[in-house]
């Protein structure tokens, strides 16, 4: 297999850097975790590249690999909070760590925005993956219905469809929440 040149990996490497970082973070909800999983993107590429087909945008392909890194990260973190929930029956100590959010100068305002991310978080936690990427690639990283489509590998209705009932579950979810705690 022939390696693509450095200096194409180079500036695919500067274009798309801050981009697939933040795909990433939006997913997996960790910094560290986001620029392993980016640097892992990267390291996909430069080992693909040279078997990229054109069938879609480079940008495209990029995020493809970006979401289903992400995905993987997650799917393999889950398997291992549900071993880690059986051992901690048979041990003890604190397996958990928090993740702190940037702070602003007011400690009230960075609570309620801690606790509104949170229970965004927790909702979207609930979409059905589908739904999830959607709502995720639309809302929080701004990409067409177009590009969605193309990342997710599906038609544009599909998409316009996962939006809708992303928006619809997460509007239950967050209504059901509220109204039980006011």
């Amino acid at each position: 297999m022939k390696t693509p040149p450095f200096n194409d990996l180079k500036k695919i490497v500067e274009t798309y850097q801050e981009r697939v970082r933040n795909t990433c973070f939006r997913f997996v909800k960790n910094p560290q975790d986001a620029d392993d999983l980016a640097q892992d993107v990267f390291i996909k590429i430069y080992e693909s590249l040279t078997t990229f087909r054109n069938e879609s945008e480079l940008s495209t392909w990029i995020y493809r690999i970006a979401v289903n890194k992400s995905l993987d990260h997650i799917r393999r973190a889950n398997r291992k909070k549900r071993f880690a929930r059986v051992t901690s029956i048979f041990s003890s100590g604190n397996s958990g760590e928090e993740v702190e959010l940037r702070s602003t100068s007011d400690p009230q305002s960075d609570l309620e925005q801690k606790d509104r991310q949170r229970i965004l978080d927790w909702a979207l936690s609930a979409l059905p993956e589908n739904q999830k990427i959607a709502i995720t690639l639309s809302k929080y990283e701004g990409f067409s219905n177009r590009e969605i489509a193309e990342i997710m590998d599906i038609t544009i209705s599909a998409v316009e469809s996962l939006i809708h009932r992303a928006k619809k579950n997460l509007h239950e979810k967050l209504a059901d929440f509220y109204d039980k705690i006011i």
